[in-house]
């Protein structure tokens, strides 16, 4: 077989470029489901700050470690690394209100939200299923994304029978649980 080598926007196999089809990698990924979480921290002033997240896995148990990846263009990412922590919201399938209100930069998307504050301060949404308080551990810009490595302080199931949201098929879903 040939080797493959990846260049921004383009693939080189065997000495051949081709152009590299966004909407086909879009395409294709959306075969992949992936977790709908609300990542909220305080900024430097204590003032709430939240965004959707669709891109969150566990990276390891020993430390242990949560990641994350908002975009490089991201309003809210900043000020909420400035507070030095985040919490994890993980929503229910019943939350999809939610998480486009956190979608949308906007400086109102705390207003009409009840919270309370994890360990860190960071807040935790009314209804989530989970949430996982952590400090920073690590911010690496990779492509058009930051790769935010979380260390775990505090963690929670606060409804285990409930349905998580994902992102699959290019939409907000449920993981549709079988018995």
């Amino acid at each position: 077989m040939g080797r493959i080598q990846h260049e921004r926007d383009a693939f080189v196999y065997c000495g051949k470029v081709s152009s590299f089809d966004s909407a086909h990698f879009r395409a294709v990924l959306a075969h992949v489901p992936t977790s709908v979480v609300v990542v909220t921290g305080l900024d430097a002033h204590s003032e709430p700050h939240g965004i959707t997240i669709g891109s969150f896995t566990s990276v390891s148990l020993d430390p242990p470690l949560v990641g994350f990846f908002p975009g490089l263009n991201s309003q809210s990412w900043p000020l909420i690394e400035a507070g030095g922590s985040f919490c994890v919201n993980v929503l229910s399938s019943a939350q999809s209100e939610l998480c486009w209100k956190f979608a949308k930069e906007a400086d109102d998307r705390f207003a009409g939200i009840d919270w309370s504050a994890a360990p860190s301060g960071s807040p935790i949404l009314d209804g989530c299923i989970a949430w996982i308080d952590c400090t920073i551990h690590s911010v690496t810009e990779v492509g058009d994304h930051y790769f935010v490595v979380g260390r775990v302080e505090h963690l929670t199931s606060t409804d285990p029978t409930a349905d998580a949201m994902v992102f699959f098929g290019g939409k907000v879903t449920s993981v549709g649980r079988s018995e």
